[in-house]
């Protein structure tokens, strides 16, 4: 039996402000329900839902060892437009053909923007 993931949880300090960076620069849709505690953020797109819940005051900024990936065809035009808007990410890194970033998101999470789901392999499967 084969579970598909679709929700991945976000410890973040700022609520609001997670929600806002999520949905200006990836194209998210807040969800929320009166008495829930988390904020679900929905992609019109498909793929994953971000499930914000807000970090205990002993949990660290960044802690994690989970970066969220976001499928990009066009990394460094991408980033451009993201750096105009106030999102910074690091230098381009070139791997075995596909282009990636990184960054963090305002709860300081780490974040990636890839080309690697677009590109061409030619490598034989198994």
């Amino acid at each position: 039996m084969t579970l598909p993931l679709n929700r991945i949880v976000l410890y973040v300090r700022d609520l609001e402000a997670t929600a806002i960076f999520y949905e200006r620069h990836f194209g998210f849709r807040a969800h929320r329900q009166a008495g829930d505690r988390i904020v679900e953020l929905v992609n019109p797109a498909g793929g994953a839902s971000l499930m914000l819940h807000q970090a205990a005051k002993g949990q660290k900024r960044g802690q994690s060892t989970v970066k969220l990936v976001f499928d990009v065809e066009d990394v460094e035009a991408f980033s451009g437009r993201c750096a105009k808007d106030g999102l910074i990410f690091g230098a381009l890194h070139r791997a075995d053909g596909y282009v990636f970033a990184n960054g963090r998101d305002p709860s300081d999470n780490p974040i990636s923007i890839s080309s690697r789901a677009f590109r061409k392999n030619d490598l034989p499967v198994g």
